[in-house]
């Protein structure tokens, strides 16, 4: 059975987990460093990005991350998450990991009020199209030429991969349409080499 953890310091971790739940993987919290080991894949939820990335420091378990994703672990990034993994937050120095060679913009989309909800092509996925949440979302407004741009929207990036690193701006959790869970257990429960 595939293992993914949910980094549980703050955000969406309880959805995140229900979905996992769903797709018969074994899912567990992860709040200390200890967490990571014998994962597959890791998600970090939305939430508020510059809290988690404090306690991911104060906790000691971004070292951890950075470690394990090294040596191949999944990860996937949802709203804040993405924030976390991006190396170039536009105005802020806030903790991160620096695992994906974009440049985002926090809160780009708007405050709570301009939250919104659409419909987004991701061709991995294929039809019909992903019910996409947009909750104060990141703007990825560059990506390296090593990230592949699966998904956009209003000619921006929402879903992005490198390796087996997945960020998405939107929050897939939030809906029942379970096939970007689907895809990211896939992709950390492959043999692709680390980065």
């Amino acid at each position: 059975m595939v293992k993914i953890g949910v980094l549980a310091l703050q955000g969406d971790v309880r959805e995140h987990l229900d979905v996992l739940r769903v797709l018969g993987t074994e899912a567990r919290m992860v709040t200390r460093p200890a967490h990571v080991a014998g994962l597959q894949g890791l998600i970090l939820p939305g939430g508020e990005s510059t809290t988690i990335g404090r306690l991911m420091v104060e906790y000691e378990v971004d070292q951890a991350i950075i470690a394990a994703a090294r040596e191949g672990l999944g990860i996937l990034g949802t709203c804040a998450g993405l924030i976390l993994l991006a190396d170039n937050i536009v105005g802020s120095q806030q903790p991160r990991l620096g695992l994906l060679p974009v440049r985002v913009r926090r809160n780009a989309y708007g405050r709570q009020v301009d939250s919104f909800e659409t419909k987004i092509d991701v061709p991995v996925l294929g039809p019909p199209p992903v019910r996409a949440v947009f909750i104060r979302a990141p703007l990825v407004e560059q990506v390296s030429d090593r990230v592949d741009v699966l998904a956009q929207h209003g000619g921006h990036p929402v879903l992005i991969q490198k390796g087996k690193i997945l960020g998405c701006s939107f929050h897939p959790e939030l809906t029942n349409d379970t096939r970007i869970h689907q895809y990211f257990v896939s992709l950390a429960s492959s043999a692709m080499a680390p980065e």
